[in-house]
């Protein structure tokens, strides 16, 4: 008798084997031949290859299912496994607007669609499909930590790559890390909240609880990339305003062969030291014209917050050109 063993990656067994392994047990039914034994986040088949192998089809629709929608239920599987099926977006999305030229990035929690918004969200997301690195550079409020975010979730759903690395400079507005209270996660992730925020609109609460634990999604201050290979990775920095000029060649020279990097900054909100100047500034330079690199740039036009906010961006940036 034939054996093989099939991973379950990026989605939490316990909701790939249903409540009292029900899913599995709908698996078994429409598979008499196939003995089917789960172990951890493995299943191992026993039995003849053909049957194997159809299996393995079947469950892999029914993970890729579980990835775009954050679920699946019985009707959904039966259909999977009579061969109905039929790729689709979730039923209460249909007939909805997906973005500007119509992609949806990601389907997030509770159907939510998460989509470029402005014609500068949709640019950055056209430049990753031609490039591996992407600086994106605007004011509060334009989208670029989530659309960033967004895309690496979506790579991520595809198999494209196999972890997400978010990273930040851990220290702003003068404040010094060793001043705060707590053991050093609870002094980095106020830090690390706005991260934090996006994913909760596109990944699960217990997936992401799996996700950060096993690292397949790693958030930490950009100081912890030294000396690091960072592959099979899509990986985002973000408040590169921050960083000095060390600091930003240090980080691009981290990149892997397979890996996407994005950098997203504020030029207008630079919280170095006095006589420290930011090393995007120096980094949009220096690197614009390497093939490979490109850069959008997002304006108040972009802001997707709270209508004023285009306004206050708009009187500030009127302020500093008439000083």
């Amino acid at each position: 008798m034939n054996t093989k063993e099939i991973l379950i990656e990026h989605i939490d067994p316990a909701e790939a084997f249903g409540v009292h392994n029900q899913h599995l047990k709908t698996f078994q039914s429409h598979f008499p031949n196939l003995k089917i034994v789960a172990r951890g986040n493995q299943l191992i088949l026993s039995g003849e290859p053909i049957d194997m192998e159809l299996f393995e089809d079947k469950f892999e629709q029914f993970t890729e299912h579980i990835h775009r929608n954050g679920g699946i239920n019985t009707t959904q599987i039966e259909a999977i496994l009579t061969g109905s099926y039929v790729i689709d977006a979730p039923t209460a999305l249909k007939g909805k607007s997906n973005g500007v030229n119509g992609d949806v990035l990601v389907y997030g929690n509770h159907g939510k669609v998460i989509k470029a918004k402005t014609p500068n969200q949709l640019k950055m997301v056209n430049l990753m499909n031609s490039n591996d690195i992407l600086f994106a550079i605007g004011p509060a409020g334009t989208g670029k930590t989530y659309t960033a975010v967004a895309l690496a979730v979506r790579a991520l759903k595809n198999k494209e790559i196999k972890r997400i690395i978010l990273a930040r400079p851990a220290v702003e507005a003068g404040e010094n890390l060793g001043f705060l209270p707590g053991d050093l996660k609870e002094k980095i992730d106020p830090y690390l909240r706005p991260l934090y925020d996006a994913l909760d609109d596109m990944i699960p609460a217990d997936k992401l609880k799996t996700y950060i634990e096993t690292r397949v999604i790693e958030i930490a201050p950009m100081a912890f990339m030294r000396g690091r290979t960072l592959d099979n990775a899509y990986v985002i920095l973000d408040e590169a305003q921050n960083a000095t000029d060390l600091q930003i060649k240090m980080f691009l020279t981290r990149m892997g062969p397979n890996a996407k990097f994005i950098i997203t900054g504020d030029l207008t909100q630079i919280d170095l030291p006095r006589r420290t100047q930011s090393g995007l500034i120096k980094a949009v330079k220096i690197l614009e014209g390497i093939k490979g690199i490109d850069f959008a740039y997002l304006t108040f036009e972009d802001v997707v917050r709270h209508k004023l906010v285009k306004n206050i961006i708009r009187a500030y940036d009127e302020s500093s050109n008439n000083e």
